[in-house]
């Protein structure tokens, strides 16, 4: 698992997360994400229900939480001055190399899904990041793009994490960035974000 940073820098908490993340990830193994239990996720990690429930509310927020700190990485990238395209590229590494898992996890598309987590945290993403460089929120136009790309870019990635399409990170990054709706590249490339 790609797990970030030294484990020895890591709380017990969040080895104790970590740890029930690889257990899912056995799971997930010979079992679709709906019939895993948490009984099995404890029972393959040796911890007690109660230190899973301690940390998440259910095995959708486990997932979450998982790719919360693959995206993360990401996204650190783009605070550090770098582009969309090379955001992207970091995102779908983390992902390829978790490939099983993020395949298994993306094909569930119900409550709590990591479609709709992933959705969300784009989106939230983008606003902030141009409220923090013009100092004010996006317009509504914007906004509708926003939501608009997002979504394509996720049903996007879905394809690609399931197989459906085949190309590198790299590659499925550029195609992104290139479908990218026109106002919006306008408004990513003025704030130094685009290319």
């Amino acid at each position: 698992m790609a797990e970030t940073g030294n484990q020895r820098n890591l709380t017990k908490g969040e080895k104790t997360k970590y740890r029930l993340a690889r257990a899912m990830k056995e799971c997930m193994k010979t079992t679709s994400v709906e019939n895993i239990t948490v009984k099995q996720i404890t029972e393959k990690c040796e911890l007690t229900r109660q230190t899973f429930y301690r940390n998440f509310l259910d095995k959708y927020d486990l997932i979450n939480w998982y790719f919360d700190k693959l995206l993360a990485k990401s996204f650190e990238h783009m605070g550090q001055g770098k582009t969309v395209y090379d955001a992207l590229v970091k995102k779908f590494t983390y992902i390829q190399e978790e490939q099983k898992f993020f395949s298994a996890a993306f094909r569930y598309d119900e409550q709590n899904s990591l479609r709709q987590h992933d959705f969300e945290l784009i989106l939230a993403f983008y606003e902030n990041l141009i409220c923090e460089k013009t100092g004010k929120f996006p317009e509504e136009n914007v906004l509708f793009l926003l939501e608009m790309y997002c979504n394509s870019s996720i049903y996007m990635t879905v394809k690609w994490v399931t197989g459906e399409v085949t190309c590198t990170p790299e590659e499925l990054a550029e195609r992104l960035v290139d479908g990218m709706p026109g106002k919006l590249a306008e408004v990513f490339t003025g704030l130094g974000i685009l290319n």
